[in-house]
C-alpha cells in the first residue's frame, strides 16, 4: 500500500504548561510524541487532550474560553455521554468552527495539549507529524494522484497544484477549494495510503457499457437510500445496522446487527474481480487497493444496505453501500447487469 514512511515523523519535543490544580491531568500519551494518525479519525493522538478538556474541565474553566450558552450545552451533553470525536462536539447546538478553535485554545492554555498538536484545521485535529506528512504529499504527488486523492474537490486539487510548494498545513487548509472533507482525504492519503482511491478510479474509468460496475468512495447515504444510484423501480432491499422504522421503505429486510468487514471485503472484491474481467485492470493496482481496503476495514463494523432495482425485463441494478460505524470511511458498489 502506498503511504509515507516513518522518516517523515517529526522530532519536535512536546512542551507546555501543566493543568491547574482543580482539573484532571492530561493522560501520559499527550505528553509524548505519537506515530502518524493511521486510522480515519478526526483527532490525532497528540490532540486527544482537546476531548479530555471538553469532557472534564469544570464549567467555570470552559466559561473562560467559550460563551456561557455554549458551555451550558456542552456540559449538559457530556453528562449523558462523553465526547468521542470533534464531530461529536460539533454536533452540539451553537458549536462551530469558531467554538472549536476556542476549545483548542483552552486545552492548550490548560496544558491538555502541547506543541505536538498543531491544532484544529477544517474540523480535523492535526499533529505535527500529520502536518509534515500532508505537506510532503501535497508538494510531491503528481497531478493525476492529486485528483485521485481529492475526487470531489477538483477546484481544491487545482489550487494546490498551482500554488505548491507549501510550507505549512495551515496554508493548505486555507487554500481555495479545500474544506473538511478534502483536508481529511489528504491526511488519510498521507498517513493511511491512497491505493484504494487509485483502484476506485481504475474501476470507474471503464466504459459504461452494459454490464458495468462502479466502486465509489464519496457519496451521501441518505441520497443512496432514496434511489440516487438506482432508479424509481426498487424491488427490494436488505439493510444492516439500522433500527426498524428508520428506512424509507418498510418492505425492506432490516437487521439491527451491523455488517462485518468480511461482508464489505467480499462485496468490493466481487465488483473488482468483474471489473478486471471486463477491463483488465493492472494487477498491482488491484493488489494494493484491496490490501488498502483490508487495512481500513479490519475489525470494524458497518451500517449498510443492498438495494435492488428493475431496469426492464432483462436488466437490473444492485447497489451495496457500507458506512463505518466509528469513522468516516464509506464505500459503495454498483452493478448494472443485463442478461
Amino acid at each position: 500500500m502506498r503511504r509515507l514512511g516513518t522518516a517523515l515523523l517529526s522530532a519536535s519535543l512536546l512542551v507546555g504548561c501543566g493543568p491547574s490544580s482543580s482539573e484532571p491531568s492530561p493522560e501520559p500519551e499527550q505528553q509524548q510524541a505519537s506515530p502518524l494518525t493511521t486510522t480515519d479519525v478526526d483527532v490525532a493522538p497528540e490532540c486527544q487532550g482537546i476531548l479530555t478538556f471538553v469532557n472534564t474541565a469544570p464549567f467555570a474553566t470552559l466559561d473562560d474560553y467559550l460563551p456561557n450558552d455554549v458551555v451550558t450545552n456542552l456540559v449538559a451533553r457530556r453528562a449523558t455521554a462523553p465526547f468521542v470525536s470533534l464531530a461529536d462536539v460539533n454536533s452540539v447546538s451553537l458549536v462551530g468552527d469558531t467554538r472549536l478553535a476556542q476549545l483548542e485554545a483552552g486545552a492548550r492554555a490548560q496544558g491538555f495539549i502541547t506543541s505536538g498538536c498543531v491544532g484544529i484545521l477544517d474540523q480535523l485535529a492535526v499533529s505535527v507529524d500529520d502536518a509534515a506528512a500532508i505537506v510532503h504529499l501535497v508538494n510531491t504527488v503528481d497531478a493525476d494522484t492529486m485528483f485521485i486523492v481529492l475526487p470531489n474537490a477538483w477546484n481544491g486539487a487545482s489550487t494546490l497544484l498551482n500554488l505548491r510548494p507549501f510550507t505549512s498545513v495551515q496554508a493548505i487548509s486555507n487554500a481555495y477549494g479545500i474544506g473538511p472533507a478534502s483536508l481529511r482525504n489528504l491526511r488519510n492519503a498521507a498517513n493511511i495510503g491512497y491505493s484504494l482511491e487509485m483502484l476506485s478510479t481504475a474501476v470507474n474509468a471503464l466504459p459504461d457499457d452494459l454490464p458495468s460496475v462502479n466502486l465509489i468512495l464519496g457519496f451521501n447515504a441518505q441520497n443512496v437510500l432514496e434511489g440516487a444510484y438506482g432508479n424509481d423501480r426498487n424491488n427490494g432491499g436488505e439493510c444492516w445496522g439500522y433500527a426498524p422504522g428508520t428506512l424509507p421503505n418498510s418492505n425492506w429486510t432490516v437487521h439491527t446487527a451491523p455488517a462485518t468487514a468480511a461482508q464489505v471485503y467480499s462485496d468490493v472484491n466481487s465488483v473488482v474481480s468483474f471489473a478486471d474481467y471486463i477491463g483488465d485492470i493492472d494487477a498491482d493496482v488491484i493488489t494494493d487497493g484491496m490490501a488498502d481496503l483490508q487495512t481500513r476495514i479490519a475489525g470494524r463494523t458497518f451500517k449498510g444496505c443492498r438495494l435492488s432495482y428493475q431496469d426492464g425485463p432483462w436488466a437490473g441494478i444492485v447497489v451495496n453501500f457500507f458506512l463505518d460505524t466509528s469513522s468516516n470511511f464509506k464505500v459503495l458498489t454498483r452493478w448494472h447487469w443485463v442478461e
